[in-house]
């Protein structure tokens, strides 16, 4: 099985260099990479690839009491960029990298905001919005659930 900092690594390079797909082959398995939108990573002795996750719209409650981060106030001018699917969030692309995105930033539509890894497979989880960061509801490395906010965007 490959090591998740090389998968990391290799997810950095492909957004690097706006790669859309890497295929890496061995005697012993088959690890493929595809950008539509996120990255998905398939690694098994068979070739097989899932098909990108779609991007989820925040929901209208209000953030989980359980966030790490204070909860902002209820505050129409603030929209969230939520998780898609129950997993890992990682802040930046390896433990030594800069966080995709801090508080303060400014982020564009489309702009990647962090990775979450379910099953081994990392997805790019990309803002849906555009505007400014001010606050991050979760830590590096924290269990995330779907719809869970993970940043709150002011427009």
């Amino acid at each position: 099985m490959i090591e998740p900092s090389k998968l990391r690594e290799l997810v950095q390079l492909m957004v690097a260099n706006d790669l859309t797909e890497l295929d890496l082959r061995d005697d012993k398995q088959t690890v493929t990479l595809k950008r539509a939108g996120q990255v998905v990573v398939q690694a098994s002795p068979a070739h097989m690839v899932m098909p990108p996750m779609p991007a989820v719209s925040a929901p209208a409650a209000a953030p989980a009491a359980a966030a790490p981060a204070a909860a902002p106030a209820a505050d129409p001018g603030l929209e969230y960029v939520v998780s898609p699917m129950v997993g890992t969030c990682y802040l930046a692309s390896s433990p030594d990298a800069a966080p995709f995105v801090k508080v303060g930033d400014p982020v564009s539509s489309g702009q990647v905001t962090c990775l979450i890894e379910a099953m081994k497979v990392f997805n790019e989880i990309k803002s849906d919005k555009s505007g400014k960061i001010v606050q991050v509801l979760v830590k590096n490395g924290e269990a995330v659930e779907f719809g869970q906010r993970i940043f709150a965007v002011r427009a």
